[in-house]
């Protein structure tokens, strides 16, 4: 278990070394290639200190990468813009953001697929104005009006990666509870299930609906997201968020467990045409 940064960080690093390996190149001859000294070769490939983005991009260049894909993706995770263009966006709102929310918008700026399991509320990435602000102050206790405009701002903000090219895709199991939790009132929970329907057109979004008569299921310990990247499975993350803290899980056998549990909780949940239509008459009705 590893907080954002170090994932990051050792799992470029190991995709650096996997592909200076992969060109035939000793660390040594790469630091001599790039004009480094081999000590600062080793630190980034064992994640012990952090790296550059033109540093990555002179040793992807030493290794004769041409994957622009791959380029792309190991630069983000270095630190360059993310897949909408945008160079870190959320660095203005740090004063409000706590560090762990900063690294899960990193990873979900840079990643092309989400799955996720949610099990109380509506996913971020899909909230109205005036759910995400009901979500917010219910959740957060004290915050002042300057200070949760702010947490809606950066929450609407990051559903652009939905509306980039190209868009991230978005797989998301929601248990019925998230569709009957009234938030915000009748209203505001009427247009946020007018919202899902519109979102479950979209073709970078398929969601589906763990009904109640599911019965007990693998879901029921908690949400969790699993955020994949283009090119390598090698960089794919499960995130388990608690009250006070994320969690980053990165082992092969905790991508995979997620992984089959995901798959599962997909086979019992409701088509996501049904699920349409479910969440619909649910909204027809509120």
């Amino acid at each position: 278990m590893q907080n954002g940064p170090a994932v990051r960080r050792r799992k470029l690093g190991a995709e650096l070394r996997a592909l200076r390996t992969g060109a035939g190149l000793t660390s040594g001859e790469a630091a001599r290639m790039v004009g480094w000294h081999q000590s600062k070769v080793s630190r980034i490939e064992t994640g012990a200190s952090g790296v550059k983005p033109a540093d990555v991009r002179l040793l992807l260049d030493a290794y004769a990468v041409a994957d622009a894909q791959l380029r792309e993706l190991l630069m983000a995770l270095a630190g360059s813009e993310d897949r909408g263009g945008r160079h870190h966006w959320w660095h203005a709102y740090r004063g409000v953001l706590p560090s762990t929310y900063r690294d899960f918008i990193s990873l979900e700026s840079q990643a092309s697929g989400m799955r996720t399991l949610e099990t109380s509320v509506v996913p971020g990435l899909l909230q109205t104005p005036e759910y995400a602000r009901a979500v917010t102050r219910a959740a957060v206790e004290g915050l002042d009006d300057e200070r949760l405009d702010a947490l809606v701002e950066v929450r609407l903000a990051r559903q652009d990666v939905l509306r980039a090219r190209p868009p991230l895709e978005l797989a998301a199991v929601l248990d019925e509870a998230v569709l009957r939790r009234e938030v915000g009132g009748p209203e505001v929970m009427a247009r946020q299930l007018n919202r899902l329907v519109e979102a479950a057109r979209l073709p970078q979004v398929r969601l589906q609906v763990l009904p109640f008569g599911a019965g007990a299921h693998i879901g029921i310990t908690g949400p969790f997201v699993i955020f994949s990247f283009l090119s390598t499975s090698d960089l794919d993350v499960v995130v388990l968020d608690h009250l006070t803290s994320s969690l980053y899980l990165e082992r092969k056998e905790d991508l995979e467990a997620y992984t089959e549990a995901f798959n599962t909780l997909r086979i019992h949940a409701l088509s996501p045409e049904d699920s349409l239509d479910f969440i619909a008459a649910m909204g027809e009705g509120a």
